[in-house]
């Protein structure tokens, strides 16, 4: 079957100017003969049209210009249809792409989405949301609420506003439940990763695969606060190995460790982000794998 490609650009995310991107799209694909349209991201986020159009038009790939967020509703809402997912990643952090290992640069993205090489990648539920990528309880949501309302995007604010945000952080108290076992702590945030990125090749799970069938699980406990960013520091740079659940994780700094399902009482109702953007915070979440959840074009 001939490929015909829908392009979606989210013209708000990240930092780089969309003028020309669109001229630019056209340009390659034309080159390629392949058939393509190009529209922009709805600003409600309802991507419910897209089922309707990819059966009736016979659309194989669906490209998305934009950010982890768009991402993750774009693919929320085509999981039961058969199509592939692209990436030209434009967004501040852009986890998947970078996770996928899709580089940044426009042209080298492209040439990957036109090579045409797609396998399935692994997402995961928490409760009845969907996320393709990281979801975070705790600081780390925290600073995905504040930064949503800044009107500049970019590494640059990113840590301008984590930095602010570190000196108002607090401990919250979690009870966390797996199949083996159960145990309460107090931590400044809970990650849970499919992939191994916060974005901008920051990497909070280093060891986590998108392929895998396991969840890479980061909990940042309770401890001084001159200590903890040389704790995360180490985390990020895999000094922190992977324990079994059995091991007397609790016990540490930070627990890094892997399950297909977990739950997690959030008894002080901590802040939530899922793929990056702030999401309504829930006293419980259910957290479980879902294997091969969407199909990306990668290399």
């Amino acid at each position: 079957m001939p490929r015909k490609i829908v392009y979606l650009v989210n013209p708000i995310s990240g930092t780089q100017a969309k003028s020309s991107l669109e001229e630019l799209l056209a340009e390659k694909t034309r080159e390629q003969n392949i058939e393509f349209e190009i529209l922009q991201t709805p600003a409600d986020r309802d991507y419910r049209f897209l089922t309707k159009k990819i059966l009736s038009e016979m659309i194989t790939d669906v490209v998305i210009c934009g950010g982890d967020g768009t991402i993750n509703s774009v693919a929320s809402a085509l999981r039961e249809i058969q199509v592939n997912l692209g990436i030209v990643p434009m967004g501040s952090g852009n986890g998947l792409a970078f996770a996928a290992k899709i580089p940044k640069n426009v042209i080298k993205a492209l040439a990957i989405i036109f090579q045409g090489k797609s396998s399935f990648i692994d997402a995961f539920y928490i409760n009845n949301q969907f996320s393709c990528m990281l979801c975070g309880i705790g600081f780390d949501a925290l600073v995905a609420q504040e930064f949503a309302k800044q009107e500049r995007r970019g590494l640059q604010t990113y840590i301008k506003v984590s930095a602010t945000q570190f000196f108002k952080a607090r401990p919250y108290v979690f009870e966390i439940e797996l199949k083996e076992k159960s145990f309460r702590t107090e931590a400044f945030f809970i990650s849970i990763a499919n992939g191994n990125q916060f974005g901008n090749h920051f990497t909070i799970a280093p060891k986590a695969s998108l392929k895998d069938g396991l969840l890479d699980i980061v909990v940042v406990k309770k401890m001084s606060k001159f200590i903890l960013p040389f704790s995360v520091i180490g985390q990020m740079a895999g000094i922190n190995v992977i324990r079994n659940i059995g091991d007397p994780i609790e016990k540490r700094n930070i627990m890094y460790f892997r399950t297909d399902a977990l739950t997690i009482r959030n008894t002080e109702l901590a802040p939530l982000h899922i793929d990056g953007d702030p999401s309504e915070t829930a006293s419980e979440f259910k957290i479980g794998i879902i294997r091969d959840g969407l199909c990306l074009l990668q290399p």
